[in-house]
């Protein structure tokens, strides 16, 4: 893709974003193999790199064209994400500090934790850094059902869990692997890695307090192993 970032480059400033778009659309080949490559790295079944919820339909520039047209074609620029995130929510907005610097989080390159609390029991989020309320607002994350989903996703887990426990003491590895793979491939795989975060967290007695069974699973190391391959 370097050769079509290069004649990018070539054009005019004032031509490049209306060029570059064009370009992308143009080159169906390209669009349908980045989607392809970005959809084996997702997690579960294709999900936004956004929301988690839906299905990556899309793909997003995180930087917009508009904003960076010498971007359109960078790999690192690439998002999988659905199309209500894409074209409803983020579409070309990306706001910036005052030196400029992205106020979105980037899901391809930073870890969202560092910005963002998910409060289990309500599938809510909360910010911890300026970007990460940016985010929460921009992409409606605490919008569009998305916390009831969570809710539904954190009993789905559990309830997967305790089975694989069951299944461990039956000694049937075929059964375990199956569980693993349940919550792996759900929708808002964002909530089962915040649980194993938060099951380590000096609060976790209270964020735990009516399911300690849970907690004691997700502490095992050999099941955190398994989760986190």
């Amino acid at each position: 893709m370097g050769e079509l970032t290069q004649a990018i480059n070539l054009i005019p400033s004032t031509e490049r974003p209306e060029k570059a778009r064009a370009s992308w659309g143009s080159h169906s080949t390209v669009r349908k193999s980045v989607r392809t490559v970005l959809g084996e790295m997702a997690v579960g079944f294709t999900t936004c790199m956004y929301c988690g919820e839906s299905r990556g339909t899309d793909v997003d520039h995180f930087e917009p064209i508009a904003r960076n047209p010498l971007r359109t074609f960078d790999w690192l620029n690439h998002v999988l994400a659905c199309s209500m995130c894409n074209s409803h929510r983020k579409g070309k907005l990306f706001p910036v500090d005052v030196d400029g610097e992205p106020l979105l989080i980037d899901p391809t390159a930073e870890d969202p934790f560092d910005h963002l609390l998910l409060t289990l029991s309500l599938g809510v989020y909360s910010p911890l850094t300026p970007k990460g309320e940016t985010t929460i607002e921009v992409l409606g994350l605490n919008d569009r059902g998305l916390p009831k989903g969570r809710m539904h996703a954190r009993k789905v887990v559990g309830l997967a869990l305790r089975e694989w426990d069951r299944a461990r003491d039956r000694e049937r590895a075929d059964e375990m692997l199956e569980q693993v793979h349940t919550v792996q491939d759900q929708p808002m795989a964002d909530v089962c890695q915040s649980m194993l975060r938060q099951a380590l967290s000096p609060g976790a007695d209270i964020v735990f307090s009516e399911s300690p069974d849970l907690l004691a699973l997700l502490r095992r190391e050999d099941l955190r192993e398994a989760l986190l391959r």
